[in-house]
């Protein structure tokens, strides 16, 4: 009777029941799984928002793409980060996942395949199979920098590790279990640096059939952002493969280093033979997710905009479904969205601080930008989830959930209020020192 675009069983998995049974016996946890700003104490000034826009609340002027002044919000809120669009190359949408659908529906047919990120949200499988596509995965990898000096028996136990690498027998992210082996939590005999690299070899087990590559930056939960050279990469790889890329960044405003570039950015220097698109919108750009409003920013080769344009308009006019008290909302509230992701990214780096210092890189790596951080403690990650819920009252996510390869990885939310996550983050720690 049911579509087969929906899963066979559509009951909590065993492990999920058994979360949720734990949730309701444990005493008062601390939630770092939070991804709301407004459930994490961050809502933006509203009232100034609806006092300007009210009085367009009550009208209905259909536009498949959008009122025409909120897209030019829009296009202000990329001027003043350097950025250059135009009002007609923004599309509206009432979520980032309704432009990913609208997205998959002009470009795709079913049985087409979606290039997807590893580990990645799983939202983005959902969306896909909800339009009978299908998900085939490229990687981000571990890499190791900046290694300080070692004592000569553990330099000599990671040098012969890093030669069984470099013959194959082993992968890098057993070498990463290895060295936590090596360095016991507390002990800390190396400073050195992990983090979440874009894994482009991966890219070349890419199924004929694919037509989208979703690149997210900052990347949920690894923290990853894509960097110039694996911005050229994955371009490259699209234009030598004919498909279409989708950059969702909606965490985009929350770059950790004056170092880290919207890839928008990369446009100035080079026009690519590809279609892009930039997916974001009022849910973290101004902590307002309720309000139902994002956004498709893109770029097309002049021979391909307007055909693209079209089609984009077509999907759209079917089902009109951003409301007008959103579209009157987007100026007043863009023209904040500076001073609020000023005040959330001291929050961000605040918690990332206080986790960073309980945990070393090897066990946290760098998180570049976004609100996640990835922390592996060497267990199970069902295991180690319902133990920190049980034992400690701390919630989190497994990695599992997020298609880690290993066991032991836990997700945390930096948006929680500091105080709370300093106190869950020390409780994490005593859980793993135990």
């Amino acid at each position: 009777m049911l579509s087969s675009r929906l899963p066979k069983d559509l009951s909590p998995s065993p492990f999920f029941a058994e979360l949720e049974r734990a949730k309701a016996e444990s005493a008062p946890f601390i939630d770092m799984t939070v991804s709301s700003p407004v459930k994490a104490g961050l809502p933006i000034d509203l009232d100034a928002a609806v006092d300007e826009g009210r009085e367009s609340f009550g009208c209905w002027n259909p536009d498949a793409v959008g009122w025409k002044s909120a897209r030019e919000a829009v296009v202000e809120y990329y001027r003043e980060r350097g950025g250059h669009f135009t009002p007609g190359q923004i599309i509206l949408t009432a979520s980032t996942s309704e432009a990913y659908s609208v997205l998959f529906k002009a470009f795709c047919d079913p049985g087409d395949v979606i290039l997807t990120p590893m580990p990645g949200y799983p939202l983005l499988d959902t969306l896909a199979q909800l339009e009978h596509l299908e998900c085939a995965p490229y990687f981000l990898k571990l890499r190791r920098e900046n290694a300080r000096k070692l004592a000569t028996g553990e330099r000599r136990e990671i040098s012969a590790k890093s030669d069984v690498i470099l013959s194959g027998a082993i992968n890098e992210t057993s070498y990463f279990s290895s060295l936590v082996e090596l360095c016991p939590l507390g002990k800390n005999p190396v400073k050195s640096d992990f983090r979440f690299v874009l894994d482009s070899d991966s890219l070349l087990t890419a199924p004929e059939k694919a037509k989208i590559l979703l690149l997210v930056s900052p990347h949920n939960p690894t923290g990853h952002c894509v960097s110039r050279t694996e911005w050229n990469e994955v371009v490259s790889f699209c234009e030598q493969h004919n498909l279409i890329l989708v950059v969702d960044e909606v965490f985009g405003d929350y770059g950790f280093s004056p170092e880290v570039r919207r890839s928008w950015t990369f446009l100035a220097d080079s026009k690519p033979k590809c279609p892009i698109f930039w997916l974001n919108g009022l849910s973290k750009t101004v902590g307002s997710p309720q309000l139902k409003l994002g956004w498709m920013a893109f770029y097309a080769p002049d021979e391909q905009f307007e055909p693209i344009r079209a089609a984009l308009e077509f999907v759209e006019d079917a089902y009109l479904s951003v409301s007008a008290p959103a579209q009157a909302l987007a100026r007043p509230l863009l023209a904040s969205s500076a001073a609020y992701e000023s005040r959330v990214k001291e929050r961000l780096l605040q918690n990332w601080k206080t986790l960073r210092e309980a945990f070393p890189s090897k066990y946290c790596p760098e998180v570049v930008g976004g609100w996640y951080a990835t922390i592996r403690l060497g267990e199970d990650d069902e295991e180690l989830t319902l133990r920190l819920l049980r034992e400690k009252h701390v919630l989190v996510q497994p990695g599992f959930f997020f298609d880690f390869d290993e066991d032991g990885w836990v997700v945390v939310s930096l948006l929680q209020e500091p105080s709370q996550f300093k106190e869950a983050v020390a409780r994490m720690r005593s859980l793993a020192d135990s």
